[in-house]
């Protein structure tokens, strides 16, 4: 588990993010209290932002 989040969690070069933020189009967190205090997101502005992340990360690896 713990190679599993360094690997989501590691920033590369070529992309600059992480591929978690690629995969969920949010940066990876722990955190002990999982009881959901947080806003919750609406599923259409989730889908919008997950569409740019993954537009972003494809132009930049084109250009690798």
């Amino acid at each position: 588990m713990i190679a599993e989040f360094t690997v989501n969690n590691k920033i590369y070069s070529t992309t600059k993010i992480s591929l978690f933020m690629v995969n969920y189009s949010r940066e990876l967190k722990m955190e002990a209290d999982i009881r959901g205090k947080g806003k919750v997101e609406k599923i259409t502005e989730f889908a919008k932002r997950m569409n740019k992340v993954q537009e972003e990360a494809e132009v930049v690896l084109r250009k690798a």
